[in-house]
């Protein structure tokens, strides 16, 4: 019950201002629950009672209709306890750090790529060194094809494969977590620049 306690003279409950960032908060929320994909929000503890609010949220295209539709999946939201949004806030937290590791890895594997293109020999040789199990002549074919390509302006087949073979190599032996020493190249590259 809001107003004053008449013993104290304390305000019982939030203001209202609270109340509206709090409310903003769980809309903000909602918003992000109708941003994911349908294997994502299988992964989150999202009640069931949400679900069909969530999927009519993605239905609605009209700008005005989809702003009413993410208000009333608020609501909803607000009728769940605190421990069920926190878990939720949570699972989304953790969803978008191992994306960003991802998508880390990827750049690393893609300067590790035009490394290659770039330096040839010297840092296929340094490859080879962090990661003895990668197939030498496999990777050197590859990038040979690829310069051969980018040469001829075809189409980066190679280039592709090449790619495709250092994230198994990284997957595989662990060069996603920097251990090739590549940390040191990213900031001779930004040294530079």
């Amino acid at each position: 019950m809001r107003g004053r306690d008449e013993e104290t003279g304390e305000f019982r409950g939030a203001s209202r201002s609270q109340q509206r960032r709090e409310a903003l908060e769980i809309f903000d929320l909602g918003e992000k629950l109708v941003a994911l994909t349908p294997a994502q929000l299988a992964k989150l503890p999202v009640p069931e009672s949400l679900i069909p609010h969530i999927e009519e949220s993605k239905r609605i295209t009209s700008h005005i209709a989809h702003k009413r539709q993410l208000a009333f999946l608020a609501k909803h939201m607000r009728r769940e306890d605190e421990q069920t949004l926190a878990a939720i806030r949570d699972a989304l937290d953790a969803n978008s750090d191992t994306a960003r590791r991802e998508v880390a890895a990827i750049h690393r594997v893609e300067r590790w790529r035009e490394r290659l293109l770039a330096e040839g020999d010297v840092a296929l040789a340094e490859l080879l060194e962090a990661y003895p199990a990668a197939d030498r002549q496999q990777l050197r074919q590859l990038v040979r094809n690829a310069i051969h390509e980018r040469a001829k302006n075809k189409p980066p087949r190679a280039y592709r494969e090449l790619f495709q073979v250092l994230r198994e190599l990284s997957q595989e032996q662990g060069l996603e977590r920097g251990d090739s020493g590549l940390e040191d190249d990213e900031s001779a590259a930004e040294g530079d620049e």
